[in-house]
């Protein structure tokens, strides 16, 4: 099982990214909440994983902190609810804002996420309540942090990066329709990519 991975950051796709581990290349998948947090190309990251294998595929899922992983290991746990779902869920909300909502029953963001219908919620809300009952004490354990220059300078913006935005949000499980109002919504060619797709999610949710 492979836990933790501490790399330089080669690539960033939304949601995929390269991490180069002592020559090695890892791809992982992530929700947009750690990509939010992940330093520039070039500079080391510290990712918690979870790796799952099927029949067809080996996937490795990387997470800002341990508390995410957490919610993701528990999300996949639910009935109808696989990896890609679980990483949808994670994106469009965080991690403290779904906890939230399971804590006073609250279904109405849930179904505004691709995947997440009325049944889909209500199931998520009944076997998620117990899992998260002592999720306030849980520890915080964030190792992705960025500069000063990180936070306030983004990277230059062009037409590319609302293609992108767009192609994150589906890989996510938005139409595309769904993705291109979205990120035409917001777009502005001061913004990086990760910040369009997260004005994108924080509009629709």
């Amino acid at each position: 099982m492979i836990g933790r991975l501490r790399g330089v950051v080669l690539e960033k796709i939304p949601p995929q990214l390269l991490l180069d581990v002592n020559g090695v290349g890892y791809e992982l998948e992530a929700p947009m909440n750690t990509f939010y947090k992940l330093p520039g190309i070039g500079e080391e990251a510290t990712l918690f994983t979870h790796f799952v294998v099927r029949e067809d595929a080996q996937l490795l899922y990387g997470f800002a902190d341990r508390n995410e992983r957490r919610l993701f290991r528990d999300l996949i746990k639910v009935n109808g609810v696989g990896p890609k779902l679980a990483l949808t869920i994670l994106s469009g909300i965080e991690a403290s804002q779904f906890v939230r909502c399971v804590h006073d029953g609250d279904t109405n963001a849930l179904v505004k996420l691709p995947g997440v219908g009325k049944k889909t919620a209500e199931r998520l809300l009944i076997e998620m309540k117990d899992r998260l009952k002592d999720w306030n004490n849980a520890p915080e354990d964030f190792v992705l942090t960025m500069s000063d220059s990180d936070a306030t300078t983004p990277e230059a913006s062009t037409a590319d990066n609302r293609v992108e935005a767009e192609q994150a949000l589906i890989a996510l499980g938005y139409k595309p329709q769904q993705a291109s109002k979205a990120i035409n919504s917001v777009f502005s060619a001061e913004l990086a990519t990760e910040e369009l797709i997260r004005l994108a999610l924080k509009g629709m949710v």
